[in-house]
């Protein structure tokens, strides 16, 4: 199974914000450390930022972080967020629907290729956080 650009972005986002837990940080710093485009890293930011994922702050002074602590937020749930990971195949116009086990087959794939998202949080990804600073800083 292949993650789609935007949950890529998405995970880049929480590193980010992880290995800087509690600081603001703006979408610009994010989108210059990765070099990724920074409108299309504003739209990532904003569902993630609607889905409770992250914090934003307003004004002069602002940005963005994690909403919850590392630990807290879990990559599966991530996953399913940005990814929608239902319905791999469009059975309604396939015509041996009724008769074919392919749909069950992919559901139990899929289940299993989230569980194990299910068992990893954002503090597992920045484990090395002073690594990962120094990293983002280059």
């Amino acid at each position: 199974m292949r993650l789609t650009r935007y949950t890529d972005y998405a995970i880049r986002v929480l590193i980010f914000l992880g290995a800087r837990e509690g600081e603001l940080c703006s979408i610009r710093a994010i989108a210059s450390a990765f070099s990724i485009s920074q409108n299309h890293l504003m739209k990532v930011v904003q569902d993630l930022a609607a889905a409770g994922f992250v914090e934003t702050v307003r004004g002069r002074n602002g940005g963005l972080r994690l909403s919850r602590e590392a630990p807290d937020i879990n990559l599966g749930a991530l996953l399913r967020h940005t990814e929608g990971l239902t319905d791999l195949l469009d059975c309604p116009t396939c015509m041996v629907r009724s008769g074919c086990g392919m749909p069950s087959i992919l559901s139990e794939a899929t289940a299993a290729f989230i569980g194990v998202f299910d068992k990893y949080t954002v503090a597992d990804l920045v484990r090395r956080r002073e690594l990962l600073r120094s990293l983002l800083a280059a």
